[in-house]
């Protein structure tokens, strides 16, 4: 079935009947999308969009890549929907394909239908895992909008749903450029960091803390990659205290920096991964935990009480099987890491030399963030933190002068991100660029400083 709606139609039944998320519904006016291939997508009218965004940062393998569309069409014509109860030959192979990229000993898998659900059951299994209740979740963190999901957040995401489930302590994770830590250097972020989250483990009482919950790479609230040591410390720090470390892969796994999961560019087996988004780029949804030897075996004899109507849905995880052959045959994982050291990396730090505007570039694979600020010597953000209406003006107008020649941007806060397909072409990634490079001096006109 095939609706044939222009752009207005779409847009009045958008207006009368959609409920959208985040969103002051009367101030908004959704761009109606007609379809999508590779790098791009395209409105109702015909305007062609470079997908800067990769939408939510899951369309890792591109839009439309035809063996995913065609594993979906040939599992709903052999089956199209079954119980989470039941064995099944695409649930078993995509769980089978997830633990043989995954590190280490984690070799079953949960299935979820997103990060947010992931997240949630990561933490019943630690909590359950350990007679423990608190969960040290950091600030400058995005883990979903569900009610515990939505608690281990760390950015004003959070605020509308407190008080939320208890039991969360809140830590600063590093992020050199705005130290909470004084820090002057990598190897002191590093170091400071770790020495506060110890103290925080001391003063909290180790033997109450079920968990460590973290995002390998920060995605949302900046694209923060954690310096040398840092995994590594928290790691040796779970491990002393019989903490479980659950490391929060949902947008930084499969490909997006460069690796299957962001954790093997440091070589540290968290002893749960939640993953979603590009497991099989958003084409149907899904998302799951990585689970230890060790975890999974609390679990042998005694029921997790956790489930879900549509675990494991088979065209889920039949797009998740074509997803990862497809990312193995055509070597996505190493085109990403590619992409960022030879033309994201260096493309954008000579865009940051030509704009006073950038203050920060920094990133990995295709997963690269600008911060932009007013003034480069104090630091100052572009706009203020959380702003909205007029105080973000700015980086509206950022926004607004990328999507005018075809590049659709991700903006929060004073950062706009860099997060193509990791199927992008260099042509495509630079022609990205030099729009962002135009756009940028839209943002150097409110610079105040040198």
């Amino acid at each position: 079935m095939e609706l044939d709606y222009d752009a207005a139609t779409i847009r009045r039944l958008d207006k009368d009947h959609v409920f959208h998320s985040w969103s002051a519904q009367a101030q908004i006016s959704p761009l109606p999308i007609a379809g999508a291939e590779g790098s791009y997508f395209w409105d109702a009218d015909g305007t062609r969009y470079l997908d800067f965004s990769s939408q939510l940062v899951n369309v890792n393998i591109g839009h439309q890549h035809p063996a995913i569309v065609a594993a979906i069409q040939e599992q709903a014509g052999r089956l199209s929907t079954l119980a989470p109860g039941f064995a099944n030959d695409v649930r078993a192979e995509a769980a089978r394909l997830i633990a043989e990229v995954a590190p280490g000993d984690l070799d079953k898998v949960f299935f979820a239908n997103g990060g947010a659900e992931a997240n949630e059951n990561a933490i019943r299994m630690a909590r359950l895992h350990t007679g423990r209740h608190k969960v040290l979740a950091a600030y400058r963190s995005y883990h979903g909008a569900t009610a515990g999901a939505i608690a281990l957040t760390g950015d004003p995401r959070r605020w509308a749903s407190e008080p939320g489930m208890s039991g969360v302590v809140r830590y600063w994770g590093p992020y050199l450029y705005r130290s909470a830590f004084h820090a002057t250097t990598e190897a002191e972020e590093c170091e400071r960091a770790l020495s506060h989250l110890r103290d925080l483990v001391a003063v909290e009482g180790p033997q109450t803390i079920a968990a460590i919950i973290l995002e390998t790479v920060v995605g949302t609230n900046g694209i923060l990659v954690p310096p040398e040591g840092y995994l590594a410390g928290v790691r040796a720090l779970c491990d002393e205290y019989g903490i479980v470390l659950v490391a929060d892969e949902v947008m930084a796994g499969f490909a997006r920096c460069g690796e299957w999961f962001a954790v093997d560019r440091w070589g540290v087996t968290p002893d749960l991964i939640t993953f979603a988004k590009g497991v099989n780029s958003g084409y149907v949804p899904l998302g799951g935990v990585v689970i230890s030897a060790e975890i999974a075996a609390t679990f042998a004899d005694r029921p997790f009480p956790g489930g879900l109507t549509y675990s494991g849905h088979p065209l889920a995880c039949a797009s998740a099987v074509a997803s990862i052959n497809v990312m193995r045959e055509e070597k996505v994982v190493e085109n990403a890491r590619r992409l960022g050291d030879e033309v994201l990396g260096p493309e954008l730090r000579a865009l940051a030399e030509r704009h006073p505007s950038v203050g920060e570039v920094r990133g990995l694979g295709a997963f690269w963030a600008l911060e932009l600020v007013r003034d480069r010597t104090t630091r100052e953000p572009l706009v203020p933190f959380n702003a909205s209406g007029p105080a973000a003006a700015p980086m509206a107008e950022l926004a607004a002068a990328c999507k005018a020649e075809g590049l659709w941007p991700f903006v929060h806060f004073n950062r706009t991100h860099v997060v193509p397909p990791c199927t992008i072409s260099d042509d495509d990634a630079r022609a990205g660029i030099a729009i962002l490079d135009r756009a940028l001096d839209v943002a150097d006109r409110y610079c105040t400083g040198s």
